[in-house]
């Protein structure tokens, strides 16, 4: 007899992927990946990197998995890793970037290059999704978090608050700030 994996909620998935049913943390996955991803794309401005942001967060969902509180909503949970590991992604890369440049000039050429839309990017409203793309991610964290789990997710005030570990009063008024810099540098 097989278990319809798909009407189940997300804590009775964990508890069966705790007791070995590797097909219940894949319903997990298939049920939170899109999400996941939306918000790690959001966050780091860089589609092709978020997929490996996505599969480090539900690799360490996975390994976290008995931490994982059935009463609060996963989606929460794995807004948290996820977070996580764009902050971790940042640090990195702002590493990286450090010693590019800290290189002497005969390795100018292995320098990482700044993140730039292609140049076969003609149409005129990918170029301004780019640029908001790249405002977004430009954002420092706490309004960019924010603004991708409220305006982009649609996560309530509430949700946002637990996910990021704030007020909501904190949520209201960061969202407001990361508008109002957004508007500034996308020149509106």
């Amino acid at each position: 007899m097989t278990l319809d994996l798909a009407g189940l909620s997300d804590g009775e998935l964990a508890a069966l992927s705790l007791a070995g049913r590797t097909a219940a943390f894949a319903a997990i996955l298939a049920r939170h990946r899109d999400a996941v991803y939306r918000i790690v794309a959001a966050s780091i401005g860089d589609p092709e990197e978020a997929l490996d942001l996505v599969q480090e967060t539900f690799v360490s969902a996975h390994a976290a998995l008995r931490r994982y509180d059935a009463a609060r909503p996963m989606r929460a949970w794995l807004t948290v890793i996820a977070l996580n590991k764009c902050r971790d992604w940042a640090r990195r890369r702002a590493v990286r970037r450090l010693f590019a440049f800290a290189r002497p000039l005969d390795d100018a050429a292995e320098r990482v290059v700044e993140d730039r839309p292609g140049l076969d990017v003609e149409a005129e409203d990918r170029e301004a999704l780019a640029r908001a793309a790249q405002a977004i991610a430009a954002l420092p964290a706490s309004l960019r978090e924010v603004l991708v789990l409220r305006t982009i997710e649609g996560l309530s005030q509430a949700e946002s608050a637990a996910a990021l570990g704030v007020s909501e009063k904190a949520i209201e008024t960061r969202l407001r700030r990361a508008r109002l810099r957004l508007a500034e540098q996308l020149g509106r």
